[in-house]
């Protein structure tokens, strides 16, 4: 991390040491999409994943054209100029700033995340098109009342704003309704005209996918949650959920520059709007 860029950055930032030799999510995560920045132990719990459902191979990529496409639609199609960007993990090419402002280059993005990890790679998110902005927050999912109040300071809440939550939700511990809960104080905060996207990895589409949560939860130590369709759709009660609803992350508007998925892709992903 650079003086220039310590001296730049607004937000308070917190020195926490790395363990390279515990698997952290954002690197994993990093590794399955296709990034380099993650160590060995990220590596080998990643391909322990792949090893017990190997479809795992397939998510990565599936979610990042996912986040393309959503971003694309809502910035082209819906108008949205603002996108608050929830669990955004390490920075790698086709970030939520760099496809809405290709689009709109007035577009203003705020990142959050909590994990030392991203925050040690923020630099590479705050580089913003010169008409836009975009910022991050060092902030926790499971506190939306102070995400929205920090993010107030670059968004502006009288407008329509996409909340963006891919992949977030999965490592949130809690019943159905702590998770709605964490949803609705994010819905109540924006106005009408305003925009969810949610990924969850699937309990009932791929018994693969299962193993693959026990094998990570006994590895790491952030644990993993699966959730089924009907908790998925329960979420987006009370909006108008975007054709063609709660889907198979490929299934959502796929385009022919998606990556190739064979099989059952046991990812759920919907956007809602709000009516």
């Amino acid at each position: 991390m650079t003086d220039e860029w310590l001296r730049a950055t607004t937000r308070p930032v917190r020195f926490t040491r790395i363990d390279p030799t515990v698997p952290n999510v954002a690197r994993v995560w990093n590794y399955l999409i296709g990034g380099r920045d993650n160590f060995a132990a990220d590596r080998f719990a990643a391909r322990q994943l792949i090893d017990c459902a190997p479809v795992m191979e397939e998510v990565g990529p599936a979610s990042r054209a996912f986040l393309y496409r959503v971003v694309s639609y809502l910035a082209a199609e819906a108008g949205v100029r603002q996108f608050l960007d929830i669990g955004t993990g390490i920075p790698t090419g086709g970030n939520t700033h760099e496809v809405a402002q290709a689009v709109a280059p007035d577009c203003r993005i705020v990142y959050v995340d909590n994990d030392p990890v991203v925050l040690a790679h923020a630099r590479a998110l705050l580089r913003s098109s010169p008409e836009g902005v975009t910022s991050y927050l060092d902030a926790d999912a499971r506190e939306p009342g102070k995400i929205i109040e920090a993010a107030r300071e670059t968004l502006d809440f009288d407008q329509p704003a996409a909340l963006v939550l891919i992949h977030v939700l999965t490592f949130i511990e809690g019943a159905v309704g702590d998770i709605a809960c964490i949803i609705r104080t994010l819905l109540d905060a924006v106005p009408s005209g305003s925009y969810i996207a949610i990924t969850q990895p699937a309990s009932d589409l791929d018994e693969a996918l299962i193993r693959a949560q026990r094998r990570w939860n006994e590895m790491a130590p952030t644990p993993m949650w699966l959730r089924d369709r009907a908790t998925v759709t329960s979420w987006f009660d009370g909006l108008e959920l975007i054709e063609p609803g709660v889907v198979e992350l490929n299934r959502w508007r796929p385009t022919g520059d998606d990556p190739r998925c064979d099989g059952v892709l046991p990812v759920y992903g919907a956007v809602g709007r709000k009516p």
